[in-house]
């Protein structure tokens, strides 16, 4: 691609309206680092995907391909020409050099997703198209873009393909618990990946308060005026800080079968990324380059992600954290809390002088 925004075919890729473009952007910039260092190790894997893409006739990719072409439409200059420019825009801006095909697929449901081995594949429904405005809708588009760019379609689909196979000898004695311990860290990581497309679409759309609401309408509909994006926020604070150990153990029995986050949460997340310095490094022009990714080294990017997790759980105001955090630390009333039970970490601590053991009154 040229320097004035032409591909070398003479196709015109300009954005709609002024915003930066991150030419030669490396997906490490916005990846979650969770997702980043898996990302990173299995990319050190010279050959390993390209032997499962040599395999993609194994799995049913192919039919998905028909499927979409011959029952959905096709994104082009002809068809859904708006979404056609929000798909150029996107691969401009982050500098993706080859342009998915993109399909509209009739379903009320608000979705979309990025799949395909050979190529990535983005895919659309009616329920999203209709419910999202114009600057919702790019930032959409380029959370999909961001999936196609760090790579999700392909090791997404060969880490299902390993957790099919795997399904195949699931009698081997303890072979139900190794395979779901699989499946529960590829969710974990499909969790934290989404966190990083949307990050991706934050840096297409470069308008925070859309994101916010486009993550909002998933949420509660298309009642934009009857939803306030503020209190969509503090949902998430509450959902982060409020109940006791009892509400802890349900928040994380609710997330295991997901693979995305709570819409909540991801606003809450996208928040606090669009927030801090290493948005206004890229923002300024400061980021890693895709000609350095075989360099990034896998413990580093392990360290990362490790520190990640760390601070999430030194940070968060959940009383499992909090609980978590006091062990690391050695909280002294620790004990006193415990006996007292699971509302114990939802209060505060007696005051000086009372027996941690002292009955209490009932609490709203």
């Amino acid at each position: 691609m040229s320097d004035d925004g032409h591909q070398q075919t003479g196709h015109e890729r300009v954005p709609s309206r002024q915003r930066r473009r991150f030419p030669g952007i490396s997906s490490r910039a916005y990846e979650h680092p969770a997702d980043r260092s898996a990302l990173v190790a299995l990319r050190k894997l010279s050959g390993f995907d390209t032997v499962f893409k040599a395999l993609s006739g194994l799995l049913p990719e192919r039919s998905l391909r028909l499927l979409f072409l011959s029952d959905s439409v096709r994104v082009s200059e002809r068809q859904f020409s708006h979404l056609h420019d929000m798909l150029l825009d996107a691969c401009y801006i982050l500098d993706l050099e080859k342009v998915p095909p993109m399909y509209v697929t009739q379903d009320p449901q608000p979705n979309a997703m990025c799949i395909g081995l050979d190529e990535p594949i983005i895919v659309v429904s009616t329920g999203l198209v209709e419910l999202l405005d114009e600057e919702e809708m790019r930032a959409v588009v380029g959370h999909e873009v961001g999936h196609a760019l760090s790579g999700h379609s392909v090791y997404r689909t060969i880490l299902l393909f390993l957790t099919s196979l795997a399904l195949k000898v699931a009698w081997i004695p303890l072979g139900n618990l190794a395979i779901m311990a699989i499946v529960t860290a590829l969710r974990e990581w499909f969790r934290k990946s989404e966190l990083s497309a949307d990050r991706a679409g934050l840096l297409v759309g470069q308008d925070v308060r859309a994101s916010m609401r486009g993550l909002m309408k998933i949420a509660g509909g298309n009642h934009l005026h009857e939803m306030n994006v503020d209190a969509f926020l503090e949902q998430a604070e509450e959902y982060d800080s409020g109940g006791d150990l009892r509400d802890s153990v349900l928040k994380i029995l609710n997330v295991l079968p997901r693979s995305h986050p709570f819409t909540t949460v991801r606003a809450a997340e996208l928040k606090k990324w669009a927030e801090s310095r290493d948005y206004q490094r890229i923002m300024d022009g400061h980021y890693p380059r895709r000609s350095e990714d075989m360099d990034t080294s896998v413990s580093d990017s392990f360290r990362e992600s490790a520190a990640s997790y760390a601070s999430d759980v030194k940070g968060s105001k959940d009383p499992l954290m909090k609980l978590v955090t006091d062990l690391a630390g050695g909280a002294g009333d620790l004990g006193g809390r415990v006996r007292r039970g699971f509302d114990g970490f939802r209060s505060p601590p007696p005051a000086d002088g009372a027996s941690a053991d002292a009955p209490r009154g009932d609490q709203e």
